[in-house]
């Protein structure tokens, strides 16, 4: 096809110091795949010095700028609900937009956090038992994640929410019973923790500790124990502190690349109708994790749409 002939796609990412964020290399390395010309611009509400309550404004200028998609993250996620025209079930379900497809004239919310955890978790971790899970942090990660703890393909039967705000931990468990049925989730205090842990297959940490710039565990070191498996959502640094000493006591782990690649391969399908080689994002994301590593060679200028001159 004719390079001036080329489909081409504008889109971006919304939220707050996201400098080092990945999506830009992994989306144009996939569109350099299918021969698309794609330009993934951050649009840092930090450096613009705006409060994430100007999440709409933003989205306002992307549309009038010819945006074809945005992806949305901390701590837009949920004020950008109100600025769109409709909102997909399972963005509804989960009160927190992480992508927006602008097409047609109308802004349509998406959220594919969930089911990128969800298939991230049973890639890495296939066969492990999932009757009682207990999760750290109810906010919007983590309600994407306790979504997708208990949906088809993760298939966890109990899940116990700890966040050290009660009333989020509640209305989330609240949310999940409704969906899933009475049993499947409970709310617990911080202080229980230990108690919830004891019967426990696994721990997921939906939580910013662990993160470069909230370092530390979200946890007691002596409550992780070696028949436990532990899943981490935070994916810069990949080693978080907590993954670190799971391994060291033997746990099976999960690292947050998985979702990080499946709710990105999720957003390009959506920004483009094509469907992503999830392999070959695993692949980029590894060489661009790897110490010293660079965007993948696919990711070459000539790929991307050029700025104006």
């Amino acid at each position: 096809m004719n390079a001036l002939h080329q489909p081409s796609y504008l889109t971006g990412l919304i939220g707050a110091g996201i400098g080092p964020s990945l999506s830009p290399p992994l989306h144009h390395s996939e569109a350099a795949r299918h021969s698309l010309r794609l330009l993934y611009r951050i649009i840092d509400i930090d450096v613009l010095g705006a409060e994430p309550e100007e999440a709409g404004r933003l989205l306002a200028a992307a549309r009038t700028l010819g945006f074809d998609g945005l992806n949305i993250t901390h701590p837009c996620k949920q004020v950008i609900i109100e600025h769109l025209d409709a909102l997909d079930p399972e963005a509804a379900a989960l009160g927190a937009v992480n992508t927006v497809v602008l097409r047609d004239g109308r802004a349509v919310g998406y959220n594919t956090d969930s089911l990128g955890f969800a298939r991230g978790f049973v890639r890495t971790l296939p066969d492990v038992p999932r009757d009682a899970v207990v999760q750290l942090g109810a906010g919007g990660a983590g309600s994407a994640v306790a979504h997708a703890l208990l949906g088809e393909i993760v298939g966890a039967r109990r899940l116990t929410i700890v966040d050290r705000q009660a009333d989020r931990a509640r209305a989330l468990a609240a949310a999940l019973r409704r969906r899933f049925g009475e049993e499947c989730a409970v709310a617990a205090a911080p202080e229980n923790l230990a108690e919830h842990l004891e019967g426990a297959d696994g721990l997921v940490n939906a939580t910013p500790v662990g993160m470069a710039a909230h370092p530390g565990l979200p946890l007691p070191d002596a409550l992780v124990r070696e028949d436990l498996w532990v899943a981490e959502v935070v994916y810069m640094p990949l080693e978080t502190e907590l993954l670190r000493l799971a391994r060291e006591r033997g746990c099976r782990t999960v690292d947050g690349g998985g979702m990080l690649v499946y709710q990105a391969a999720e957003a390009f399908r959506l920004f483009t109708g094509r469907d992503p080689d999830i392999d070959a994002m695993f692949e980029d994301y590894h060489a661009l994790v790897a110490p010293g590593g660079v965007e993948p060679a696919a990711a070459a200028p000539a790929a991307v749409a050029p700025d104006p001159e």
